[in-house]
């Protein structure tokens, strides 16, 4: 089917710029069912209730998966042709660095699986590298690990787009 072709679409935006909304539309505008990975990890009640905000955005349609460090492999098995939106890379950056798991052998299998989409792929990061240089180690180093896995990703993918205000802008 032409609409289920392979490609990787990266939406990258800031917090609250309309990153996750303009991903789901792309989505969207493929048939159902959809595949949601949601890689968030409801540590308080404010985690909850943002991971419940996404959740009441999306109906029957969508299936969510849950993979908050098996990132590479949850992809690894999706069917061909399903599309398939993951949201967000720059919390699961987050899981694999407070699991201590090798950030590097992480980002290059997770990448390795997303230069070869099976199907239309949509994939959310946080913009985290355009504000104030942070003060502690483990911030700067997870900024430079943010910043990493996204040009990462984006080499690898098909389009690139840049939310901004609830706009949506093609970098790639």
């Amino acid at each position: 089917m032409a609409d289920r072709q392979a490609s990787l679409t990266l939406v990258v935006g800031g917090a609250r710029s309309g990153k996750s909304s303009h991903a789901e539309a792309l989505i969207a505008a493929h048939p159902a069912p959809w595949t949601y990975i949601a890689t968030a990890q409801a540590f308080d009640d404010e985690m909850e209730e943002r991971i419940a905000h996404h959740r009441a955005r999306r109906d029957g349609r969508w299936r969510t998966v849950d993979a908050p460090l098996d990132l590479a492999e949850t992809l690894g098995v999706m069917p061909e042709g399903a599309p398939v939106l993951v949201d967000c890379l720059t919390l699961w950056l987050s899981n694999i660095m407070l699991a201590d798991h090798d950030v590097d052998r992480e980002i290059r299998r997770l990448v390795a699986v997303l230069a070869a989409p099976r199907g239309p792929w949509v994939v959310v990061a946080n913009e985290v590298g355009m504000g104030i240089v942070p003060e502690n180690a483990l911030a700067r180093r997870f900024r430079d690990e943010a910043g990493r896995l996204n040009q990462m990703v984006a080499t690898v993918a098909d389009s690139v787009t840049f939310t901004v205000a609830g706009m949506p802008l093609a970098v790639k």
